[in-house]
């Protein structure tokens, strides 16, 4: 190869490195001069030899993005352009020695053989370059390319290789490479079965956006793109549902999975994957279904999910035009009502969730809520209608499940239908008064489905503002439902009725002799004796006709109007769901009077030794929502729901634990001083259970301390139960009381973080839902809360320490656990952190805490976890803790034997020593008071070293951090240790500022290069 040769293969790589340069040209140019040599192996050679200054530079810098970009070009320009099916048709035979010749073009597999047997280099750089080239190459080759075998057996084993590399950048590109060599149609594709194992196990976030990006969907992969919506990551999610949109077709999906992904996407907390999923997977869906609103909610079950259905309904409106709304309406008749014959399910929940969408407008949508919405008074006739349709089952129809899946879609449908009675025009008060005289008639019929009958007293109440009304209402319709008026009749005597009849026939007899005899006179012509018989007759039929009177209403006497009682668990329970209801809708403020003083007496406090369970949970429902109305009446019956906490069944404890959870954040502790004095409290546990759990705060003086204690010991007995619903109100409880502050518990803060922890409560979603967000909000909230969970860190280790083999919590994570109270407790994650930079911090007593249980058995084997967590603590600048704890440390020193707690303490050490200078370093750069990591940056594993800055040095990661990258594929959370800037930027630089420092910051290949060509 001549001189020239050379310098145009050097050239093209230093113009290659402009962005501004054409590529193509460059391209065109350098392949003119590849073709006209007839030896081609020194060409190969000077090319890689310019290619390897741009594979050892890690970073990405925009240099060396050019160079890699115009490689992939120039080596797959040897390939042939695609043919149309037309030329493959016509050059059948000729196509086979093509691609052979194409596929085997010395150029290209000189490229790929250079990549693979570099891919296992030592620096992850060229690994890094190596994956992406390979990634590039493959990616910039025609769809109806194809390579050899043994080729693409070469690069499938080393990208499988690379995909489990150290470094997440390298997995990103490597796992990108192998997009093309997916086979989805083999279930044992070794391809997919990496991509499913990084999907599930991988720790960096951008690794698995890059596996969701070019995973192929099947049957074996959906299930794991579908669990990576529910990702750690907000990133990860949105693209899931970024993919599922475009790649999932809605009947691939079944119902629950439809279904779990609108639960989980429209409520999801980061409103770009809320975004997502309402403009990219809902619009997907009803493109694939023609547009057709009825379809897709009957794709999704809306009778088991309603709540879901309204909320997608909701979504898919807020994207369209109110004119499209109107023109995709339900078909509604002239009355702007669904005729009854044409109510489905379906297009019912499509009529609310428009009218109420409608109706949220305020006053800029009333116009068009007229159009799909009749007035009060006819819509109140029209539910009564359909209302009074609903066939109610008697038991042997109830076996039939088509009658009774009959019954139960009208039930819904008439949800809906009552649903809808909140988006009528009421302010009309003859429509108003329709409408509460339909609801109250519906509550009154016994053949009313008891599951509408907490709706219904729900809407009646919205239309009664105000609130003795209301009680006054509900009791007369509770009185009517279970005192009806009935029609009594009194029995009939039977010797009376006999008598009567006896005496009819004997006048009857004697009529008839008289009319005989009277026959007989006036034969004889003794016309005087016929008018005494005539005068007898007479008397003996008015006698007939009074005895006959006396028959006719002895059989039929006069009715009368009773009030007979009903205590049937049916009947009970309808009256129970009103009250429930009614206490529910009441103002706090309103007090108990009479007539709910006589409701408890006469239906609440009965019911609770009612047989029939879902009567008793009712009942304590009533009694626990009615005590929060009245201090008096809440200490009279704290006992009984005590009691019910413990006795009763599961359910029942849950309602009546609620109850008494409700009853002490309003309250507090204090109700019990009075209620321990005249009743006997629960019965306490063993006295070693009592001295474990701490009282809480405010029983101190006010509340006797067997009566607060029995509760507390009653409710840290409820977190071990066996019962998950039980455990989870308990825990949920708890975290109420301790975040408002009614109690205040080192010891019970420790029992729920180990709760968390354990994997006995894995699949308790809700649970775990719960603590998680309550020990963030707890811990930020002030630094009372810090104190109680610093309090908390050293029984929590010891118990994880010291858990028996057998023990689930053997299987926790110390260091986890240490990590999650190290940042709770961390001074600058609260809410309005303190002005005082000097004032002695949390972390400080428990820095000391932490020495002195190291001082009690330095052979200890947590003697190294206390160590590391000594160097991740954040200490105040005041100069008398900093000697304190500097004197525990050289103590330590001196008694601790193993080299790494050596290596940690005296690292401490020299820090507090310099703590004037490290006060300086702190004014200037605003970085944390120890930076333990700096000096283990060189010698410590990198991902630990990386995994530590973002614990330790937040603030030093934002701020190399300064300058992101825009590629999609690149890891943001990856520090390398390689081509890091020297200085972190004390004073945030202007935008000309960092435009000039940028252009002096950037990579230029040609210096070294030329270096290179000076040296040789």
């Amino acid at each position: 190869m001549t001189a020239d040769n050379e310098m145009d293969i050097k050239e093209a790589f230093q113009r290659a490195q402009k962005g501004h340069n054409n590529k193509a040209k460059l391209v065109a140019s350098l392949k003119s001069r590849y073709n006209k040599l007839e030896d081609k192996t020194l060409f190969h050679e000077e090319f890689v030899h310019y290619l390897k200054y741009a594979m050892i530079v890690y970073k990405r810098e925009p240099t060396v993005e050019n160079v890699i970009e115009f490689v992939a070009r120039f080596a797959t320009s040897f390939q042939s352009p695609p043919k149309t099916e037309e030329e493959e048709q016509q050059q059948e035979e000729e196509e086979e020695e093509d691609e052979e010749a194409e596929d085997d073009h010395p150029f290209l597999s000189f490229i790929f053989n250079f990549l693979l047997e570099s891919h296992k280099a030592s620096s992850h750089a060229v690994r890094f370059r190596v994956c992406q080239l390979i990634n590039k190459l493959l990616g910039s080759m025609a769809e109806n390319a194809q390579i050899d075998d043994d080729l693409f057996d070469r690069i499938h084993q080393a990208m499988l290789v690379r995909v489990t590399d150290k470094f997440p950048n390298v997995r990103i590109q490597a796992a990108l490479a192998m997009t093309r060599l997916q086979q989805p149609m083999d279930p044992d594709c070794p391809t997919i079965s990496a991509y499913m194992l990084i999907l599930e196990n991988d720790s960096n976030a951008e690794v698995r956006r890059a596996v969701l990006s070019c995973i192929a969907m099947s049957p074996q992969t959906l299930p794991k793109v579908l669990k990576r919506t529910r990702d750690i990551k907000e990133n990860v999610r949105k693209l899931a549902f970024q993919v599922l949109a475009d790649k999932v077709h809605i009947k691939a999906l079944t119902i629950a999975q439809r279904v779990s992904l609108l639960q989980q996407g429209l409520h999801d907390t980061s409103e770009a994957v809320r975004e997502v999923v309402c403009a990219r997977l809902l619009p997907s869906w009803l493109l694939r279904l023609n547009g057709d609103i009825i379809e897709l909610l009957h794709r999704l079950d809306v009778e088991n999910c309603s709540q879901t259905a309204l909320e997608t309904l909701k979504a898919i409106f807020k994207g369209a035009p109110t004119d499209d709304l109107l023109q995709n309406r339900v078909q509604l008749d002239n009355r702007k009502l669904i005729p009854v014959d044409s109510l489905s399910c379906e297009n019912v929940l499509y009529w609310r969730a428009l009218c109420e969408f409608i109706k949220a407008k305020g006053d800029d949508g009333e116009e068009t809520l007229e159009q799909v919405l009749p007035d009060a008074a006819t819509y109140a006739d029209y539910l009564y209608g359909y209302l009074k349709a609903v066939p109610v089952l008697s038991e042997e129809q109830r076996a039939d499940f088509n009658q009774l899946e009959l019954v139960m879609t009208k039930e819904f449908i008439s949800q809906q239908l009552i649903h809808l009675i909140g988006c009528l025009d009421t302010n009309e008060e003859g429509g108003r008064k329709q409408v509460l005289t339909v609801l109250q008639e519906m509550l009154a019929l016994p053949q009313t489905p008891s599951s509408l009958v907490s709706l219904l007293t729900e809407k009646l109440l919205t239309l009664i503002p105000d609130d003795h009304r209301r009680i006054q209402t509900v009791a007369e319709i509770i009185s009517d439902v279970r005192e009806p008026i009935m029609e009594a009749s009194q029995p009939v005597d039977e010797n009376e009725s006999r008598r009567q009849q006896v005496q009819l026939a004997e006048v009857k007899v004697r009529i008839l002799e008289a009319k005989q005899a009277l026959e007989d006179c006036i034969t004889a012509q003794q016309f005087s004796r016929a008018a005494e018989l005539k005068d007898s007759i007479t008397e003996l039929e008015n006698r007939r006709n009074q005895v006959i009177q006396e028959i006719a209403e002895s059989s039929q006497p006069p009715d009368k109007e009773v009030r007979t009682e009903k205590n049937d668990p049916e009947t009970l329970l309808r009256c129970l769901t009103m009250c429930a209801e009614l206490l529910k809708q009441m103002n706090m403020k309103t007090r108990i009077g009479p007539t709910i003083s006589a409701l408890m007496s006469s239906l609440i406090l009965p019911s609770i030794a009612n047989a029939h369970p879902a009567v008793r949970n009712m009942a304590v429902v009533c009694l626990g929502t009615c005590t929060l109305h009245s201090k008096e009446l809440a200490k009279t019956h704290m006992v009984l729901l005590l009691q019910i906490a413990q006795l009763d069944e599961v359910k029942i404890r849950i309602s009546a634990l609620r109850a008494i959870i409700d009853l002490l954040l309003l309250f507090g502790f204090q109700l019990l001083s009075e209620t321990a004095a005249t009743q006997t409290a629960p019965p306490t546990q063993s006295p070693e259970r009592q001295e474990e759990d701490a009282p809480p705060a405010e029983e101190k003086g006010d509340v006797p301390e067997d009566t607060a204690q029995s509760i507390v010991v009653m409710l840290s007995e409820f977190l071990d139960n066996e019962v998950s619903d039980l455990r989870t109100e308990t825990a949920e409880g708890l975290a109420k009381l301790m975040y408002t502050g009614r109690m205040s518990s080192a010891k019970m803060l420790s029992r729920l973080v180990l709760l968390w922890y354990n994997p006995v409560t894995e699949d308790d979603t809700r649970l775990r839902h719960c603590l998680g967000v309550f020990f963030q909000l707890y811990a930020r909230e002030s630094r009372v809360h810090q104190e109680v969970v610093e309090e908390s860190f050293l029984p929590t280790v010891r118990t994880l320490m010291n858990a028996p083999a057998t023990s689930p919590l053997a299987e926790v994570d110390v260091n986890n656990v240490v990590e999650l109270l190290v940042e709770l407790t961390r001074p600058s994650a609260l809410m309005k952190p303190s002005a005082n930079t000097e004032e002695v911090c949390v972390h400080d007593y428990l820095a000391v805490r932490i020495c002195g249980e190291m001082l009690k058995d330095p052979t200890a084997p947590e003697v190294r976890l206390y160590a590391k967590t000594l160097s991740n603590l954040e200490l105040s600048r005041e100069e008398t803790v900093r000697k304190d704890l500097q004197t525990l440390l050289q103590q330590l020193v001196q008694v601790v034997k193993d080299r790494v707690c050596l290596r940690a303490l005296e690292k401490m050490i020299h820090q507090l020593v310099d703590s004037k200078e490290q006060a300086e370093l702190l004014s200037a750069t605003a970085l944390q008071p120890l930076d333990v990591n700096a000096d283990e940056a060189a010698t410590d594993d990198l991902s630990k070293s990386a995994k530590r800055a973002k614990r330790g040095q937040r603030k030093v990661c934002a701020a190399k951090g300064g300058r992101k990258p825009s590629r999609r594929a690149e890891s943001s959370e990856e520090s390398d240790g390689e081509n890091v800037p020297e200085s972190v930027p004390v004073v945030r630089p202007s935008r000309r500022a960092k435009t000039a420092a940028l252009e002096k910051t950037k990579l230029d290949l040609n210096t070294l290069i030329n270096q290179e060509a000076n040296v040789s």
